[in-house]
């Protein structure tokens, strides 16, 4: 038996792997069964070129067990096996992978792809054990080899007895300590969930000795039984052709992948063909999580490379508006890293991203347009989500979504699009009008309403925190600007204020002004109110109720809309301040106070000083 070490160069990778590059220690499994996986497929390309050898994919497996009392997990398979130049060239030189030289050998055929590409997950077995045995036979060959190492330190190679061919892959497990839990990986549950998890679909049986409950023959106790049985799917949905499923196939997988506790409203199947080939399942949910709305929230696609499971959630995959979306993609073209757990080529993800965002964009147009209820439901749920992406960067994504926009219509009673909003304007209508408030209900009954519903104007209501700011941002629609019920013009000619009531106003106002002071920047009659006697208008880029949702936020200074106090020429009101103004300068200043407050409490703003609101009520009583 020869003692060989590892390269310096190698002793220093295998220490920086074992400690640096893995996230996650049970990645291990993975990469053994990875391996596996690969050397069966070198069987088969084989036997594509060989008549002599007859493959047949049911014949070959992959088996795991363990040993609780030897403390050994040991993965076994029936592939290409290894003859002792192999053993030495793929383990004893870290990096120098057999997969890789024998991908570039081949042309990928029927779907098959060598997972295997770097030579280093192997190694991730040390993560977990203090030794490695590794008994292979090569194909075609009578003898067999054994591999062992402890480590860092090197390697021995001697001449073993093998029956078939094929490698067998014994790890002796490190004993568990306060930080790490290595006797987890001899329980049944534990492997089966790994598997679950990162191995489900390698296409080839992964076997197992599971424990089965069952109730004994003419008797009603229960006995447990060992019976080897395959723990893994092999065929992911997403291969299969897509008549082959129904819509129970689609929910279920929905489930079994615990993407919601929901069903969901809507699912699509990709398949790729071109320079990047791929297969998706993408789902839109019914329901959002409970924490979609935080920060704690995390998007992303579940990532597959040739069916073995490389990130749980890759967030380049899904833009920000479209995070509530859950699903998967595979490829065999993905370029990875060395630890198979990063991607190296962002071109290859962009290229994935743009098809997906375009074919979510399609398919909630689709149900927009043929399932209206559906997707009112949906918007109810991520319309908020939709909204932000639109004020986000800049704008930069509003023409993508501005036709999946719904707000609730002051006509309709019900949510709207923009398209339908505009498709029913009269032709004298010029522009789009909206009103912002914290309810539908409480938008409805704003007199600043008032002059654009007399129109027979249709109003949108904005009732989230986002939408003005979405709106400001989009600023038009089919060449239709969008205007504020509150804005400094609203665009619609009106009856004129007669003369003599003009020159009595400039002075009212301007008392009014002066005993308000900074608090508006103008008094002046109102063009909007028809019913009402006062109400704020706003100039300049910030209304009231982004003011509101502004100085809400953290470190956002004192925010200031600038507000306009408008007052009905034709309500009585003012006629009591012409009045009080000649023979009750005191009242005068009451009317203005209580007035200015009323804007305020119309506007939802709170009253200032309320004591002081009711003492002047109190006074006027």
């Amino acid at each position: 038996m020869e003692k060989k070490e590892f390269q310096a160069e190698s002793r220093r990778l295998l220490d920086l792997m074992i400690n640096s590059i893995y996230t996650h220690k049970e990645i291990f499994l993975r990469e053994l069964i990875s391996n596996a996986s690969d050397a069966i497929d070198k069987i088969y390309y084989k036997a594509l070129t060989d008549d002599t050898i007859q493959f047949n994919k049911d014949d070959y497996y992959i088996r795991i067990s363990t040993d609780k009392d030897k403390r050994t997990l040991t993965v076994t398979d029936m592939g290409i096996g290894m003859t002792k130049e192999e053993l030495e060239d793929n383990l004893g030189i870290i990096a120098k992978s057999g997969s890789l030289n024998f991908k570039k050998a081949v042309e990928s055929k029927d779907g098959y792809d060598i997972i295997g590409q770097f030579g280093v997950g192997f190694y991730s077995a040390f993560m977990v054990s203090d030794k490695v045995v590794v008994t292979s036979r090569a194909f075609g060959e009578d003898t067999a080899y054994k591999w062992v190492s402890e480590g860092a330190e090197g390697y021995t190679i001697e001449e073993t007895e093998k029956k078939e061919p094929g490698t067998e892959i014994i790890l002796t497990l490190k004993e568990s300590n306060e930080d790490e839990d290595y006797d987890q990986y001899l329980e049944e549950y534990t492997i089966k969930r790994i598997v679950k998890r990162y191995s489900d679909f390698i296409r080839y049986p992964i076997k197992m000795m599971v424990s089965e409950h069952r109730k004994k023959e003419d008797s009603d106790e229960y006995e447990t039984v060992m019976e080897e049985k395959t723990i893994n799917s092999m065929v992911p949905i997403w291969r299969k052709n897509k008549n082959e499923l129904k819509d129970e196939d689609y929910e279920n997988f929905y489930s079994e992948k615990h993407f919601g506790f929901d069903k969901p409203l809507k699912w699509s199947h990709m398949r790729i063909d071109g320079m990047l080939r791929y297969d998706a399942i993408i789902y839109i949910p019914s329901t959002a999580p409970f924490d979609y709305y935080t920060k704690e929230y995390e998007k992303g696609l579940e990532l597959y490379s040739s069916g073995v499971l490389i990130m749980n959630k890759c967030p380049e995959l899904l833009p920000d508006y479209f995070s509530f979306v859950k699903g998967i993609v595979d490829s065999e073209d993905l370029s990875l890293n060395i630890s198979r757990e990063m991607l190296q080529h962002d071109r290859q993800l962009r290229l994935m991203a743009k098809k997906i965002e375009e074919k979510i964009k399609d398919e909630l147009m689709d149900l927009l347009e043929n399932n209206r209820e559906k997707y009112e439901e949906f918007f109810g749920n991520f319309g908020k989500q939709l909204k932000y992406g639109l004020y986000s960067d800049y704008g930069m994504n509003k023409d993508k979504l501005k036709e999946l926009l719904l707000f609730h219509s002051s006509k309709e009673k019900k949510l709207v699009t923009l398209k339908e909003y505009v498709e029913r304007m009269p032709e004298d209508q010029k522009y789009i009008y909206y009103a912002t408030g914290d309810s539908v209900d409480r938008v409805d009954r704003m007199p600043q309403t008032e002059l654009v519903k007399d129109k027979g104007y249709e109003i949108l209501y904005l009732t989230d925190e986002v939408d003005e700011f979405a709106i400001k941002v989009l600023q038009e629609y089919e060449e239709k600007e969008f205007r504020s019920v509150s804005g400094d013009d609203l665009g619609i000619e009106e009856d004129a204020v007669e003369e003599e009531d003009k020159e009595e106003g400039k002075e009212i106002f301007q008392e009014m002004k002066n005993a308000l002071g900074d608090k508006v920047k103008e008094v002046r009659f109102s063009k909007r109110l028809k019913n009402h006697p006062v109400c704020f208008a706003t100039e300049g880029e910030i209304s009231i109720e982004m003011e509101k949702v502004l100085n809400t936020m953290p470190n956002s200074g004192d925010v200031h809309a600038e507000k306009i106090l408008e007052i009905n020429p034709h309500h009585e009101i003012f006629g009591k301040l012409k009045a009080a103004l000649k023979n009750d300068k005191e009242k005068f200043g009451l009317y203005t106070e209580l007035l200015y407050d009323q804007a305020r409490l119309i506007e939802g703003l709170p009253i200032e000083d309320p004591v002081d609101f009711a003492n002047k009520i109190a006074k006027l009583m």
